[in-house]
């Protein structure tokens, strides 16, 4: 296990989940589910059994340095990688790469948001080894595939094709293309053809292929992060961050790298996963009442409600009636009561909240 490194990407705000989420304490941080542990928290746990702590990293916003020292407190404080601004993924793993690379040139690593949901913790353990294994033994970039349930719209969709060599995994494939986002019709497609899996947004590989990659594929950026190889796991890293971060473009992974790059795999799996992206995502992973209501809270009374989620704290007592298909939330004063077929809407209900009441509610 000692060149197994894991690399958690923890810098997200969540606004979807507002009023629960919010710039000061998001999602990543939150119990959402009610178990006692936040999402990092127990995605913290799940990596632990594949990586010593020491060999596990989390690249997070400047801001929630604290928070993260906070929830995880046998985290190496030295292995908390703090971003001065949001530039999405792609500087994010190239900061986390080049470093641990210069720790440990022999590093497989696995990156993975900080804020998903995986219910089958064994069966996901026993897909990531076997990742590792491929991402070991030859110059390849692996990403986790999810076996699709139901034609969704808001996951990203890959589609695969059989490996050219004899793969000791049969769930692993060769990788043909990625689509983003698709409408619903194509979402059908995709489901019908059987050939399609959706992005999880976790990725396997070694330190050496992902450097690789980025020098091919994207070298403006290879060159930046390069340049900070006297400075990795120095008393000026976080100097030589701040000047990357300033100039360094905004791009996810997916289009510096994956999307450009011929040795892709993916590994089909499922593992109980979700996003969760949504109030509507969480509803499907929480028990429901007789009402088909998913509840979470001590203290909530309801009469005649039906398909709604709500979630409260311990000490407030809710009572609801007559209520249909509807998200109720309250957190630290704020109350949103909002359709579930609206809650796209949520984000500009949070832009509404800053011009009208500026920030102190978001």
């Amino acid at each position: 296990m000692k060149n197994q490194y894991c690399i958690i990407m923890a810098g997200g705000v969540g606004t979807r989940f507002w009023p629960m989420s919010t710039t000061a304490h998001p999602k990543q941080f939150l119990d959402i589910l009610g178990t006692g542990r936040t999402l990092i928290q127990q995605t913290f746990d799940r990596f632990s059994e594949l990586c010593p702590p020491s060999n596990i990293y989390v690249v997070t916003s400047d801001i929630y340095e604290g928070l993260v020292s906070e929830q995880l407190p046998d985290l190496p404080k030295e292995n908390i990688l703090t971003e001065p601004s949001r530039k999405n993924t792609a500087p994010c793993v190239a900061y986390a790469s080049y470093k641990i690379h210069k720790l440990n040139p022999k590093a497989i690593t696995v990156v993975a948001p900080s804020d998903h949901l995986i219910t089958k913790e064994d069966t996901f353990t026993k897909a990531i080894k076997s990742c590792f294994a491929k991402a070991k033994s030859e110059d390849c970039l692996v990403t986790l595939g999810i076996k699709p349930s139901r034609p969704d719209t808001g996951y990203g969709y890959i589609q695969f094709i059989d490996s050219p060599v004899e793969e000791k995994d049969k769930r692993m494939y060769k990788v043909k293309t990625f689509t983003e986002k698709p409408d619903l019709e194509t979402a059908k497609f995709f489901i019908e053809t059987g050939e399609f899996l959706w992005n999880s947004g976790i990725f396997i590989w070694s330190t050496k292929s992902i450097i690789s990659a980025f020098e091919k594929h994207d070298p403006e950026l290879a060159t930046l992060f390069k340049e900070g190889q006297e400075y990795y796991n120095t008393p000026k890293e976080k100097e030589f961050i701040t000047r990357a971060y300033n100039v360094c473009k905004n791009d996810s992974i997916d289009y510096s790298v994956m999307e450009k790059a011929k040795n892709v795999y993916v590994r089909s799996s499922i593992i109980g996963w979700s996003d969760l992206g949504t109030w509507g995502s969480l509803y499907t992973h929480i028990k429901h009442d007789k009402g088909s209501n998913a509840l979470v809270g001590k203290n909530i009374i309801q009469y005649g409600c039906n398909n709604c989620i709500v979630h409260v704290p311990k000490d407030k007592l809710v009572v609801l009636q007559g209520l249909e298909d509807y998200i109720v939330v309250e957190s630290d004063g704020v109350l949103m009561v909002c359709k579930k077929q609206d809650e796209q809407q949520i984000r500009n209900f949070v832009n509404d909240v800053k011009v009208q009441k500026g920030d102190k509610f978001v």
